[in-house]
């Protein structure tokens, strides 16, 4: 059997590094066979190729080189390359992660030339059309014949839409990452600008709806500033977020202490290491569950649901007196959260999502 993966950018890559692992754990019994496609959407060594090094992933079969471009632009750039590859290499499967402009161009591209589609991360909705994302997962799912969620509420949703047969709930992929890193952690590791252990705030922002907006971005970073005035504000800084600042002249203060874009491993450390984690991010979001540490999010909806129904995320939108709000309860211990709920799966996603493919493939 043969698999053709699509990767692109950073959440995928580590996706991919435990379904990868899962894949090889199994070769030895079942004759299977991998071939990872990066599209180059993500394509600085710190967003890409450190990913790969860092998490074992073997290192692609073709890279697109892509690059950055308008979401028109850069998804048929995707379409194109990933059409000329499935043609040569004739899978069984196409298996594509979450919800970027690589998911949606190598489902397209698939479903096309009609080989089936696994699609890992179904069923999340923020219910958000405005978000590309949104539109991404919607219509990967709706040409999906596997569909791996990772929660029960992925699967209601699927099932508000209509959409029943391949419905699989696996458990989390980022879960199982989680759990196979974690014993790697070096807590006892110095940690950068020589902030202590839970005490300091841990910050990553890149979506379109805060770094399009100046309003949004500076209300962001002035509740950072505020912050920082009382326990150090670590920004992870995505390069497309890095250039709007520059854009709309945004001052950030000295003591908001920019960091390039890091490596899972110490992205992971620091998450575990932060007093509070502020994020747009979705994987993030799920990361901060994982590791325990209370997580402010700087959107006004999410697909990751269960992390605010337990307590463990506060949604504060691009606002300075919400986001302000969420981080004094979070310092005056007015944050309870079940930190033992199980709602991602038991860290075997991965080996189910492999035994599946295979499974259906062989009936």
């Amino acid at each position: 059997m043969k698999v053709v993966t699509i990767v692109g950018a950073r959440p995928q890559f580590i996706k991919a590094a435990a379904v990868s692992r899962a894949f090889n754990n199994l070769n030895s019994k079942k004759s299977l066979a991998e071939v990872i496609i990066h599209t180059g959407q993500h394509y600085d060594h710190n967003m890409s190729e450190v990913f790969f090094k860092e998490l074992g992933i073997p290192q692609p079969d073709y890279n697109l080189h892509v690059g950055s471009g308008s979401h028109a632009q850069q998804t048929a750039d995707m379409l194109k390359g990933i059409e000329e590859v499935l043609r040569k290499e004739q899978p069984d499967w196409v298996l594509v992660y979450g919800d970027t402009n690589s998911t949606i161009a190598g489902a397209l591209a698939a479903s096309k030339m009609h080989i089936p589609i696994a699609h890992v991360e179904a069923g999340l909705r923020s219910y958000n059309r405005r978000m590309p994302e949104e539109i991404n997962r919607v219509l990967t799912d709706h040409v999906s014949t596997l569909l791996f969620c990772p929660t029960k509420t992925a699967v209601t949703n699927l099932e508000r839409e209509g959409i029943t047969e391949g419905v699989k709930n696996v458990g989390d992929v980022m879960y199982d990452c989680m759990q196979y890193y974690r014993a790697r952690l070096e807590t006892s590791s110095v940690l950068p600008f020589g902030v202590q252990r839970k005490g300091f705030a841990l910050a990553t922002v890149h979506r379109a709806e805060n770094t399009d907006s100046p309003q949004s971005l500076r209300q962001i970073f002035d509740s950072f500033k505020e912050i920082s005035k009382q326990i150090p504000v670590l920004v992870a800084l995505h390069p497309r977020t890095r250039k709007f600042i520059e854009n709309y002249n945004i001052d950030i203060s000295d003591s908001i202490k920019i960091l390039e874009p890091l490596p899972y491993l110490q992205m992971i450390e620091l998450e575990h290491n932060a007093k509070v984690i502020l994020t747009d991010s979705g994987g993030v979001q799920k990361e901060a569950l994982f590791v325990e540490t209370p997580c402010i999010t700087l959107r006004e909806e999410t697909e990751w649901v269960e992390t605010v129904e337990i307590g463990a995320n506060v949604l504060c939108g691009a606002n300075k007196s919400r986001i302000l709000d969420a981080y004094y309860r979070v310092i005056d211990g007015d944050f309870k959260v079940d930190w033992s709920s199980n709602i991602y799966g038991d860290g075997k996603a991965s080996d189910k999502i492999v035994e599946l493919l295979v499974g259906d493939h062989s009936s």
